[in-house]
């Protein structure tokens, strides 16, 4: 424990929002019939609004995903971190805005656009997002609800 003061709201969004621009990796958690929960780290790309991951169409997550849009992401060690949960709309490669697949690309350092087995795309949106680092951070932890951020 740090023994920190906890943050603000004005300072625990800057935070997050600094971290959704610069982390490249987060864990996704999906659940959906056959394949159950499932939890997946991928690399992501962030557009000041909604994420963009990408996973083989045939994995437990692409299946998940297809099945049921509901999604779970972390970002940030245990005591830093930043909770999302959100829906996940499919986005084909040729679908994609243009200059997308090369910004996700740039950042992931990851072009799935490249490889031979079948990649599909998935847009998250978030409708909540809560952050915190500490025990005496939890109050206050909601910094997003209904997709609407708090202030």
């Amino acid at each position: 424990m740090t023994g920190a003061p906890p943050r603000g709201l004005d300072q625990r969004l800057r935070d997050t929002r600094a971290r959704l621009e610069n982390d490249v990796d987060l864990w996704v958690a999906t659940t959906g019939n056959p394949g159950g929960v499932h939890l997946i780290p991928l690399s992501y790309l962030w557009d000041g609004t909604a994420f963009l991951i990408s996973t083989p169409r045939a994995s437990v997550t692409g299946r998940n995903l297809l099945a049921d849009d509901r999604v779970r992401l972390s970002l940030g060690p245990t005591r830093d971190v930043v909770l999302v949960d959100g829906t996940a709309e499919p986005v084909d490669i040729a679908a994609l805005a243009p200059g997308t697949g090369d910004a996700f690309a740039t950042k992931t350092g990851f072009d799935p656009r490249e490889l031979d087995e079948p990649y599909q795309y998935f847009l998250i949106r978030p409708r909540r997002v809560q952050a915190w680092r500490e025990a005496n951070e939890l109050r206050g932890r909601d910094l997003m609800r209904d997709g609407r951020w708090l202030a």
